[in-house]
């Protein structure tokens, strides 16, 4: 028998999650000799490659964009099916350049945020307005984890209806852009107290209902501006020519979009173990909350592309391009080996970490 085994037959399965919530909640003290690895054996590879990040980003969004008309114009059913399936795959991978905008150096990629968020951004009507300036909070290391974390909810720790409720809101999040970028946006800017309201609760891509966005200021200001009036204006010609010429376009492009959505709020379900109940976290304790999805299993590369796979390896480097991150991880696996603290954060696979988030929910309370 087994000392788990000895222990569930003393304990009974209160006591045993009460043990297993304990274990998770135990401080855990920094990997010195892990962070000093992450940053000494990557420092040759820390530089984000322009002839990478542009070819990939053209391509995923050139693809999406084809794969959108065809689920529009293809008279097969089942052709217009796949077509649409195979745009939201590639729009969603162009979507998440939006991660990298956010972590990238400024003169890093000359032109790369305008062109991101001409091409995808704002068609899209998710300009990076949405992410920059918010998800660096999640990396923050005294907020990560805490209430005042924009991306983190103990998701673990919560109901078993909590998990399927977080998926349907994405569902809805097409329209709620649409409306936010045609309706709201307009309004605010004659209507101070709703400019003040939209731009708290419905300018960032936060999961946490209690985070209020603080006022945009500087240089950062003006790109507000511009991307907020580009994609209002995308969202009337939207909204007119479905007027002009029927909605059946629209509506398959929502459609779409909501698979995208989807498959992010499914990857943003697995990204981290999302056990914590707003204390602050060492490092490594926020590295072991967080998730590597390594090779072998290429389905990774779609429900986690542009290095999202490596999610646990991002928060111990965030400034890395992803282009980088599967070199880094090896470095790493190779150097501290499989007893490591860096080897605890990788997992099998989507389907083992949803179950093991569904089975969290369940523990007694």
């Amino acid at each position: 028998m087994s000392a788990s085994d000895a222990l569930a037959l003393k304990t009974g399965p209160a006591r045993l999650g009460d043990a297993q919530r304990a274990k998770e909640r135990a401080p855990i003290a920094d990997d010195m000799a892990m962070l000093r690895a992450a940053v000494e054996l990557t420092r040759d590879i820390s530089a984000a490659r322009a002839s990478v990040y542009w070819p990939d980003m053209l391509a995923s969004a050139l693809l999406g964009y084809a794969g959108l008309a065809g689920a529009t114009l293809l008279d097969n059913r089942w052709a217009a099916v796949a077509s649409g399936i195979l745009g939201a795959l590639a729009l969603y991978r162009a979507l998440l350049f939006i991660h990298e905008l956010t972590h990238i150096h400024r003169t890093a990629l000359p032109g790369f945020r305008l062109g991101w968020n001409l091409l995808v951004g704002i068609p899209l009507l998710t300009p990076s307005l949405m992410y920059e300036n918010v998800h660096t909070l999640h990396h923050a290391r005294t907020r990560y984890g805490t209430a005042d974390d924009p991306e983190y909810l103990p998701l673990g720790l919560m109901k078993p209806w909590s998990l399927p409720l977080f998926l349907l809101v994405a569902l809805l999040l097409p329209v709620g852009l649409l409306i936010r970028s045609a309706v709201l946006v307009p309004l605010g800017a004659v209507i101070p107290p709703l400019r003040r309201l939209v731009w708290e609760r419905a300018s960032a891509l936060s999961i946490n209902p209690a985070f209020r966005r603080r006022p945009a200021e500087g240089d950062f200001r003006r790109q507000v501006a511009w991307q907020e009036l580009g994609a209002s204006l995308w969202a009337w010609f939207l909204v007119a020519t479905a007027a002009i010429y029927g909605w059946r376009p629209l509506a398959i492009g929502l459609a779409v979009v909501s698979l995208t959505a989807v498959l992010n709020q499914l990857r943003t379900l697995v990204a981290h173990l999302w056990v914590n109940e707003g204390e602050p976290m060492t490092v490594t304790a926020q590295f072991l909350d967080s998730v590597n999805v390594p090779p072998p299993g290429p389905i990774a590369e779609l429900w986690a592309p542009v290095g999202l796979r490596y999610h646990a390896l991002h928060h111990l480097l965030p400034s890395m391009p992803y282009h980088s991150l599967p070199e880094a991880h090896r470095r790493l696996a190779d150097k501290l080996g499989l007893g490591s603290t860096y080897h605890e954060a990788s997992h099998p696979g989507l389907l083992p970490l949803i179950g093991r988030l569904a089975r969290s929910t369940m523990l007694p309370r």
